[in-house]
C-alpha cells in the first residue's frame, strides 16, 4: 500500500514539473483581413509595374535612315508621315553604305533606300517587332512606287523593293524570343546573389569579395549558357562574360550597401527598385522611344536597361557605342560598394550558418 501511495505521489510531482501545453494565440481577425488586403495590393503593384509600360507603349519616334533623290524622299517621309501618324524619325543619308553604317552602329532601327534599285534594310537583332514593321513597310512602298512608275507609262511590274536583313539574329534565336526571355532571370539572379550575400555573410571585405566571387563566376556561367550551348549571343565570350557580370555585380552590390547601410529593409528597397522601377522600363523586348513620356531614356540609366542594351550590342553591333552602358553599370557598382563602406558598422549576424563556419573573435573582445 505504501508502494503504491509513493508511485503515485511521484508520478503527481512528474507532472506538477512538466511544463504546460502551450497556448496558441490568433492574429486577431482585423489584423487578418489587413494582411490580405496588403497582399492583394502588392500583387496589383507588381502587375501594373509590368503591363503599364508595354500597355502605355506608341510605336513614335522610331529612327530609320532613308537615302535617295531628294524628291522622292520628301515625297516618301510626306506620305509614310500620313499614314503612320509619326511612327519614323528620319535620318538622311547619301547612300546605302551610309545606311548600313547607321544602323550597323545602332543609331537606327533600319533604313530605306531609294533610286533603281528601291530596298529596305532591316537588322532583326535590334528588334524583331520593327524588323517586320520594317517588311510590312517594304510591300507597301513597292505598291506607291509601282503607281507611280504606271502614272508616268512605264512597266509598272518591273518595280520589286528588296528586303535585307543586314544584322540578323543568330540562327539559334532566329526570333529573338530566347533573348528577351533570358532578361528577366538575369535580373532575378542578380538579386539572389546580393541577398544572399546580404544574410550569410558577415564582414564588409568579406561581403566585397563575396561579390566580386559571385560577378565573375555567374557572369561566365550565364555566358556559357546563352553563347556556347544555346547560342543565343555572338561575339567575344570573355567581354560578353564581362558585361553579364558586372551588371549582376551592380545590382548584387546595391542591395548588399542597402543593407549594410539601413539594414534588412534595404534589401526590399533593392528589390522594388530593380523589379518595380527599373526591369519594366528597361527595354529589353520593344525599343525605348515607344515608352510613354521620357521613361524609355530613364530605363536605360539602370541596371537591366543598360545591360541588356550593352550585351545586345556586344553580340550583334561591334561598331556600336556601348560607353555609356559601360560607364552605366560601373556607377551603380560603384554606388552599392560605396554604401556597404558606409553601412560597414551594420554587420548582422548570418542567418543559420553554424558557428564553426565563422572565425573566432579576437582574445581581447568583449
Amino acid at each position: 500500500m505504501s508502494t503504491s501511495t509513493s508511485d503515485h505521489t511521484d508520478s503527481t510531482r512528474r507532472t506538477a514539473h512538466e511544463p504546460a501545453a502551450p497556448t496558441v494565440r490568433h492574429t486577431k481577425w482585423g489584423l487578418a483581413v489587413a494582411f490580405g488586403l496588403a497582399g492583394a495590393v502588392v500583387v496589383a503593384l507588381i502587375v501594373l509595374a509590368f503591363l503599364w509600360p508595354v500597355a502605355t507603349a506608341e510605336p513614335r519616334n522610331l529612327p530609320i535612315a532613308i537615302s535617295g533623290p531628294s524628291a522622292q524622299v520628301d515625297g516618301l517621309e510626306a506620305a509614310l508621315d500620313e499614314k503612320t501618324g509619326g511612327l519614323f524619325a528620319y535620318t538622311r543619308v547619301d547612300d546605302r553604305a551610309a545606311a548600313v553604317a547607321a544602323i550597323q552602329d545602332r543609331s537606327v532601327y533600319g533604313a530605306i533606300v531609294l533610286g533603281q534599285a528601291p530596298e529596305v534594310l532591316t537588322a532583326g537583332a535590334a528588334n524583331v517587332s520593327v524588323a517586320q514593321q520594317l517588311t510590312g513597310l517594304a510591300a507597301q512602298l513597292q505598291q506607291q512606287l509601282a503607281a507611280q512608275v504606271a502614272a508616268a507609262g512605264g512597266d509598272a511590274s518591273q518595280v520589286k523593293v528588296a528586303v535585307t536583313d543586314v544584322v540578323p539574329l543568330s540562327a539559334n534565336d532566329p526570333n529573338g524570343a530566347a533573348l528577351a526571355v533570358a532578361s528577366f532571370p538575369l535580373v532575378l539572379g542578380e538579386m539572389l546573389g546580393g541577398i544572399l550575400v546580404s544574410f550569410l555573410v558577415v564582414g564588409t571585405w568579406r561581403r566585397v569579395t563575396a561579390l566580386v566571387v559571385y560577378g565573375v563566376a555567374a557572369g561566365l556561367a550565364v555566358t556559357a549558357i546563352l553563347q556556347p550551348w544555346f547560342g543565343v549571343l555572338q561575339g567575344d565570350f570573355l567581354i560578353n562574360a564581362l558585361a553579364l557580370g558586372l551588371a549582376m555585380f551592380a545590382t548584387a552590390s546595391l542591395i548588399v550597401g542597402l543593407n549594410a547601410l539601413i539594414g534588412r529593409a534595404g534589401i526590399a528597397v533593392g528589390a522594388i527598385l530593380t523589379i518595380l522601377v527599373a526591369n519594366p522600363i528597361s527595354s529589353a523586348t520593344l525599343p525605348h522611344q515607344f515608352l510613354a513620356g521620357p521613361w524609355g531614356d530613364i530605363g536605360q540609366f539602370f541596371v537591366p536597361g543598360a545591360a541588356s542594351t550593352l550585351v545586345r550590342s556586344l553580340s550583334y553591333f561591334p561598331a556600336a557605342d556601348t560607353a555609356a552602358q559601360w560607364l552605366t553599370l560601373v556607377a551603380w557598382a560603384a554606388a552599392g560598394l560605396l554604401l556597404s563602406i558606409l553601412g560597414h558598422f551594420r554587420n548582422q549576424a548570418p542567418v543559420a550558418l553554424p558557428e564553426s563556419e565563422l572565425d573566432p573573435l579576437p582574445a581581447n573582445a568583449a
